[in-house]
């Protein structure tokens, strides 16, 4: 036998509704998504929930609990006190369509929107080579179950509606930064378009969107940040400024007609993710067959080590972190 718990859950549709209570058992180990399932069986079974793997990987079940964006599948009952009562709602930013169940179509139209990866035209499938540290830059972005907390706790869109129709919200900022920053993308003006078409500019960086990520994507610091550091490069860069007091502004923005006002100047002098990196290369091996391993001395005191005071330079040789190119590779 479990314990009974206090429950509210929002009742109604997009015309109106109200909080209700509920007194519903609860056993040990339980989340809130198993509460809701015993609620629709026992009390409610009208009681309108999205949900779809119970674990984690699909989004569907994103509500609110107790205020807070969260996946009712992955909130554990244990998290609350015995005597707090739980309440659940559905997602704020979004159109209810009945009880728990919101209409994501903004996020859909926004994806939509958004351009492919373009993959290089001089490139066959099957030809393409990333480097690991390409494939590493951009995976944690991949990570997204579109669950769209996100979207609903950023307060651009959250607090002002009419945002919506210029702004693209977090989880289109990663998707921007990870083609952006693909050495194998063909389009060059990723930045610009989140700049001009996605809103990047409205993003005032709180960092709430990663505080409720429940695959702990760290949507500001790795995605939005560098996408406003590179749009800054480009669009205040000091050599364009001076450009544009010399030249027309409209002039500056083709690339054609900036090449033929100055030829020996290059069409985009911002930062590239796709430049093609130098090959690895095979280190000069002893008659060991070992790498030799040097100590550099300087004169004078050097900074606070990264690595921490306790550790000792050089580092013995079975620590260090490379690995031959073998043949074809």
């Amino acid at each position: 036998m479990g314990t009974v718990r206090h429950f509210r859950v929002w009742r109604g549709d997009d015309t109106g509704g109200s909080l209700q209570d509920f007194q519903v058992e609860v056993n040990d180990g339980e989340v809130v998504l198993d509460v809701i399932h015993r609620l629709q069986a026992t009390q409610t079974p009208d009681l309108a929930v999205r949900w779809n793997c119970k674990a984690g990987k699909c989004g569907s079940c994103s509500m609110e609990i107790n205020g807070k964006p969260r996946l009712g599948c992955m909130t554990r009952m244990s998290t609350f006190e015995d005597n707090e009562t739980v309440t659940v709602t559905p997602l704020r930013t979004f159109p209810v369509i009945r009880d728990l169940v919101t209409n994501v179509n903004f996020n859909y139209q926004k994806a939509r929107e958004l351009p492919a990866f373009a993959p290089p035209k001089n490139t066959a499938p099957g030809e393409y080579r990333m480097q690991q540290v390409d494939v590493e830059r951009s995976q944690e972005f991949r990570k997204c179950i579109e669950c769209y907390l996100c979207q609903n706790v950023c307060h651009v869109v959250r607090d002002h509606e009419e945002n919506k129709k210029a702004f693209s919200g977090p989880r289109f900022f990663i998707r921007a930064a990870e083609l952006d920053m693909h050495p194998l993308d063909a389009r060059g003006d990723r930045k610009e378009f989140a700049q001009a078409e996605q809103g990047l500019g409205y993003c005032n960086i709180t960092k709430c969107c990663t505080e409720v990520c429940p695959e702990h994507i760290k949507i500001t610091d790795n995605a939005i940040i560098p996408m406003k550091e590179r749009v800054v490069d480009r669009r205040y860069d000091p050599v364009t400024w001076l450009g544009r007091k010399i030249f027309r502004r409209d002039q500056l923005d083709d690339p054609a007609l900036a090449h033929a006002s100055n030829p020996g100047a290059t069409s985009d002098t911002s930062t590239q993710w796709h430049q093609q990196g130098p090959l690895p290369q095979a280190a000069a091996l002893g008659a060991d067959g070992r790498m030799p391993v040097a100590e550099l001395y300087l004169d004078r005191a050097a900074a606070a080590s990264p690595f921490g005071d306790d550790q000792e330079f050089p580092l013995p040789p079975e620590q260090l972190r490379y690995q031959h190119p073998t043949d074809g590779h």
